[in-house]
């Protein structure tokens, strides 16, 4: 496979550059909406949350950033990553190339919008007066870590979606509970150590816990937890890798 994907890295780039261009083809502010989006979601939350649950963490909206940015990256991938295949399809019935630069585009477009929409992160750190500290230089290894969790799941969903095409409507339903099973608008210490191990059963918020100790917190990430989800990781890209070498023989029949 990684020889296929480095004869064929021409394509791999061009198609990653078509990811990145096309999400907003046609739009007044283009790639801008990389910034405005999470910050429109953080104004909802930062009024609604504290008026509901009397929220009283400090530097609320700067928590929120932290949280909502890598989840958007999370949502993004996994929704767009269900569908490429499909969508692709009729690319797919024309030409022959390594079937897997689809969903590898899309998650690497996703991670080059991410990078991006972290200058929304540093500018909130630094103006609410957190600053930065050295465990930034941890940051890139949790973004790899979410990438491969996210390259795994995305060859699971978009071959499946080829074959079952509710799979979409029922992945975005599931993404949608996630979010509330996850610490983004709220601090994983709101709930008692007994149960608090719940939480870390969900590899997002292990990740989003992650994010907020070296940047919010300005502390080491709990590294065994961490550990965990990069191993998890890379189970699921390699169970991904095998479903979609096994179901994209039938992707030109299907799409």
């Amino acid at each position: 496979m990684f020889k296929e994907l480095y004869k064929y890295r021409e394509l791999l780039k061009s198609n990653i550059r078509k990811e990145i261009r096309g999400k907003y083809k046609g739009s007044f502010l283009g790639v801008l909406w990389s910034f405005v989006n999470p910050l429109l979601s953080v104004l909802v939350y930062a009024i609604v949350f504290p008026l509901v649950l009397k929220n009283t963490q400090p530097h609320y909206v700067t928590f929120l950033i932290i949280g909502i940015i890598p989840w958007t990256f999370f949502t993004s991938a996994v929704s767009q990553g269900t569908t490429t295949v499909y969508i692709n399809g009729g690319i797919i019935k024309k030409v022959y190339f390594p079937r897997e630069i689809l969903p590898i585009s899309v998650v690497t477009s996703s991670l080059i919008n991410f990078i991006i929409s972290c200058l929304i992160i540093f500018i909130f750190l630094i103006f609410s007066g957190i600053g930065i500290s050295a465990y930034i230089l941890l940051l890139p290894i949790i973004m790899f870590i979410q990438y491969i969790l996210l390259l795994g799941i995305v060859f699971i969903t978009s071959s499946i979606d080829v074959y079952i095409r509710d799979a979409e409507y029922i992945i975005n339903f599931f993404i949608n509970m996630l979010f509330y099973a996850t610490p983004i608008i709220y601090s994983a210490d709101l709930f008692p150590k007994s149960v608090a191990w719940v939480l870390n059963l969900n590899p997002m918020a292990v990740l989003i816990n992650s994010y907020r100790d070296i940047l919010y917190y300005q502390q080491l990430p709990n590294l065994g937890n961490l550990f965990f989800v990069f191993l998890l990781s890379i189970m699921l890209l390699l169970i991904g890798i095998k479903i979609f070498k096994v179901l994209e023989k039938g992707f030109a029949e299907e799409v």
